[in-house]
């Protein structure tokens, strides 16, 4: 087994200040581009910076002394911001390359209609992403964390090894993965046991996810959190580690691709004005298959994260870092 460990950071500020100035840097560096509106991946890119970013100055909260300008907050609205002109250019990207391929005639006359309204909102979305990363608060926030990593100020905790509070850093996000109560969406407790319903028709699928779905949607974001914060701490662990941060990722993207597909599907209902069933029965159809396909993943992971021997195996992992006490590295 090939266990990796870091030479370089030792301490829990050491990680902290680390973390926050490798993501600070990535989102930087694709700013320039996100204004010139060249390329979609460089607005995707500068995203997933700010999100990483956001996730480390929460998960690093206990430790970190920061100025108000860089609060969790401010790098959290620059992301939203952003957000909006991502989510347009993914359903841009999937009606016109994934949906309209496959579509009738008459069905692509009225998602052209429908293209074009994106298009109109993708407009006014940039704008404001241009108007965000132009204002003196963004220009506020960048300063005050370019200062704050030149003379990093932290709390008391700072010199405590890394690898002595990594479980602590850690165990709380991951607890509230496990108590969402997400989990038990579409779940009988039959004799003292949860058990995941396994004869859900794609019908009674669609009508749990019109009146439950947003509960899913909560917990692919608090998988997002736990991703990003365990990708944080890689070095100090095993293979093992790096097995549960992939699983935690299928779970937020399998959650995503019913959330996408929702949305879309959302859209287009306000845009026709009327059932889309009737309106666009074939991508209604597509929609809905797609939503049933990722729900079936979704029960996989269910199960798997419902066992008592998952959930204890990724605790023990967390507990047990494979560097002992990081401060005693050269």
């Amino acid at each position: 087994m090939n266990i990796k460990t870091s030479t370089k950071v030792k301490t829990l500020g050491d990680a902290a200040s680390g973390a926050i100035e490798k993501y600070f840097r990535k989102s930087v560096a694709h700013e320039a581009e996100v204004i010139k509106d060249k390329d979609a991946e460089e607005l995707h890119q500068m995203r997933v910076g700010l999100r990483r970013l956001r996730s480390a100055v929460t998960g690093f909260a206990p430790v970190l002394d920061l100025p108000k300008e860089a609060s969790e907050g401010k790098i959290g609205k620059v992301g939203r911001i952003l957000g909006t002109l991502r989510d347009l250019d993914v359903m841009l990207e999937s009606l016109q390359n994934r949906y309209y391929p496959n579509l009738p005639t008459e069905e692509q006359e009225v998602l052209d209609k429908a293209l074009l309204n994106l298009l109109k909102q993708r407009h006014r979305a940039l704008k404001g992403v241009r108007a965000i990363l132009e204002h003196k608060t963004y220009e506020s926030l960048k300063e005050s964390i370019e200062d704050w990593l030149e003379k990093p100020k932290y709390q008391a905790i700072e010199h405590l090894p890394i690898a002595e509070v990594l479980p602590d850093l850690l165990l709380p996000q991951v607890s509230e993965f496990f108590l969402h109560p997400a989990w038990l969406l579409g779940t009988e407790y039959e004799d003292g046991k949860v058990k995941v319903a396994d004869n859900l028709t794609a019908e009674a699928v669609e009508e749990k996810l019109a009146a439950e779905g947003t509960i899913l949607h909560d917990l692919r974001k608090q998988a997002k959190r736990v991703r990003y914060l365990m990708s944080l701490f890689g070095g100090f662990y095993s293979e093992t580690y790096e097995v549960y941060v992939e699983d935690v990722k299928g779970v937020q993207e399998c959650l995503g691709d019913i959330q996408d597909s929702e949305v879309l599907g959302e859209f287009l209902t306000d845009f026709v004005n009327r059932d889309l069933k009737k309106e666009l029965p074939k991508l209604a159809g597509l929609l809905a298959d797609n939503r049933y396909a990722a729900w079936q993943k979704w029960q996989i992971l269910q199960r798997r994260y419902l066992s008592s021997e998952i959930r204890q195996g990724l605790r023990s992992v967390l507990i047990h870092p494979v560097v002992e006490d990081a401060a005693k590295l050269d």
